[in-house]
This record gives structure tokens, C-alpha cells and sequence, in this order.
């Protein structure tokens, strides 16, 4: 586009909107457009910090309770194991 183009169509914008309702339009985008920005940089910040932590090897390991298990699936895998 020419800049007689965008002229025109600027000077169109202006006569359909208002000076007024265009400004106010330019800042709720302006507003928008750092809102974004900002939670990139907060997601960016929490990826970093996430990928410096690192796992305790001196924690200890977890510990699961012994399943019960029914007498008959019981009975079943002994005969497999005595198979």
C-alpha cells in the first residue's frame, strides 16, 4: 500500500469512530497488548524456575501398604507358579 492509501483509509477510521472512541480504542489495545507480554515473562519466569529444581535423591522412597488380595486369585497364581 501507498501511503496516499493508508492516508485515506486512516482519514475514514477517523470520520466513522471520532477522535474519541479511536483513542479510547488505541489504549484498551495498548492495555491488552502488555497484559500479554506480561504473562509471557511470568510463564517464562515459572519455566525457569521450574526446570532448577531438582529431585531430592536423599528423600526417602515411597511407601505402598500390601494389597489384599482375594483367596481365590491368590490360589490361581500359586498353581501358575507351581506350573
Amino acid at each position: 500500500m501507498e501511503m496516499k492509501e493508508l492516508l485515506i483509509i486512516l482519514v475514514v477510521v477517523l470520520v466513522v469512530f471520532g477522535a474519541k472512541k479511536l483513542r479510547s480504542v488505541g489504549e484498551d489495545l495498548g492495555h491488552a497488548v502488555r497484559g500479554f507480554k506480561k504473562a509471557m515473562n511470568e510463564g517464562e519466569q515459572e519455566e525457569t524456575a521450574a526446570s532448577r529444581r531438582q529431585i531430592r535423591s536423599d528423600a526417602p522412597d515411597a511407601e505402598f501398604p500390601e494389597a489384599k488380595v482375594a483367596p481365590k486369585a491368590e490360589a490361581a497364581a500359586k498353581s501358575e507358579r507351581s506350573a
